[in-house]
């Protein structure tokens, strides 16, 4: 008697769905699990057999890279295919709808212009500073309407130069007023990235200096991020946080004790604590994907006690009315803390986070650790901190002189 099944995966074993006759000898399984066949790495054909004796449904199964689980579409019963014929159909449109998946959700003949580009990659990967971008310097600009197989260098550069005249807007009041500077090249690199980001998940790169080589027009400058000059030692940040009011003041000392971005703080829900292992998950930064850092247990008691009496879903760092702190509600708390507490009116919370860092440096703990601790790059922890380590490179050096 033929066996069905042709390998197994982790234990399970998987049918061979090309034979006619093997598919006919299967049986429904418990709770309407179709039969898997695998066709390549984390694709899979599936076959449900009608328990009424009639055609069986097709499906297809992937693994979606950006969403990080398996997911499945519907084929139908293929009913005017016969024999083989319908084992080769479901595997074509599986692998046409696979390849969709894999290539973000997306196929170039569903995208006709830059909008379109954008707001798809929205759709896969949604992002409010990209989705800000996009609204203030995309949408409403002419290069939206351009045509991505019509894209050419001198579109994105005339764009640039745009975005480059635009003024960065500092804050606004109540009244309506509005406070503006120059955009810097630092802002307008970090601007570029979420357009950079959609075209490239959409277009291959042109030709190098040809005008089909988009991407050269979207370089980021180089040297134009600055460093943070303003420091605080521990004696400092210690007054800052005694001088913050009771509302603020959690919020603040956290931001003493953990490198991690000011706003990847403020989203920390309680459910992101795992005190069994002292590890804290951090969900909310420029990286899509969740995160997990190991704390000391003392930290950990920290977070504890804020957290008490509140649910998973809740912040651990709440306003008086339950609400979760933002860049528009720290800001004068902490500059009124810096002043009761005579510290230099730029204080702000990020310089909190990079005094932090400079500590975690100066200790002499590995440039990639303070990267992983601090959601970063090693190169942006080289090209900011790298200094620092200069004086203890040259004892170690010293040392070895006889």
């Amino acid at each position: 008697m033929e066996f069905p099944w042709n390998f197994r995966v982790r234990g399970k074993r998987l049918v061979d769905l090309s034979k006619v006759g093997a598919r006919g000898r299967l049986m429904p399984r418990p709770g309407d699990e179709p039969h898997w066949h695998r066709l390549r790495p984390r694709c899979s054909l599936g076959y449900r057999p009608s328990k009424k004796g009639g055609p069986g449904t097709w499906f297809a199964r992937v693994f979606d890279e950006h969403s990080n689980k398996y997911v499945r579409k519907a084929l139908g019963a293929f009913p005017h295919a016969t024999g083989l014929e319908v084992f080769a159909a479901a595997k074509r449109d599986a692998e046409a709808w696979a390849d969709e998946v894999e290539a973000g959700g997306l196929t170039q003949k569903h995208l006709v212009t830059v909008r379109d580009a954008c707001e798809a990659y929205l759709k896969d990967r949604p992002n409010k500073i990209a989705a800000g971008v996009f609204r203030r310097h995309v949408y409403a600009d002419s290069l939206s309407k351009v045509r991505l197989d019509k894209l050419r260098r001198q579109h994105l550069r005339e764009w640039r130069k745009r975005l480059v005249d635009a003024p960065a807007i500092v804050s606004r009041n109540k009244n309506g007023l509005t406070r503006t500077k120059a955009r810097s090249a630092a802002t307008v690199n970090r601007d570029m990235v979420p357009l950079r980001a959609a075209l490239n998940r959409v277009l291959p790169h042109g030709k190098p200096s040809t005008e089909a080589a988009w991407q050269e027009a979207l370089k980021p400058e180089k040297g134009a991020g600055k460093r943070r000059t303003l420091y605080l030692d521990a004696a400092q940040r210690q007054s800052l946080v005694l001088a913050s009011t009771e509302e603020i003041r959690p919020f603040v000392h956290a931001m003493c004790l953990l490198p991690i971005r000011v706003g990847a703080l403020a989203a920390l829900r309680v459910g992101d604590l795992e005190p069994r292992t002292l590890t804290v998950t951090i969900g909310q930064e420029k990286s899509t994907k969740p995160r997990q850092i190991a704390i000391p247990s003392s930290t950990m008691k920290f977070l504890e006690k804020q957290a008490k009496g509140r649910s998973p879903s809740q912040p651990i760092f709440c306003r008086i009315d339950g609400s979760s702190w933002n860049r528009n509600s720290w800001k004068k708390p902490i500059r009124a803390a810096a002043i009761a507490a005579n510290l230099p009116t730029a204080t702000t919370a990020y310089t909190l986070r990079h005094s932090v860092i400079t500590d975690l440096v100066m200790d002499g703990q590995s440039l990639f650790l303070v990267a992983k601790l601090a959601g970063t790059g090693v190169q942006m922890i080289e090209d900011h901190y790298g200094h620092l380590v200069r004086p203890k490179a040259e004892d170690a050096l010293e040392k070895l002189h006889f």
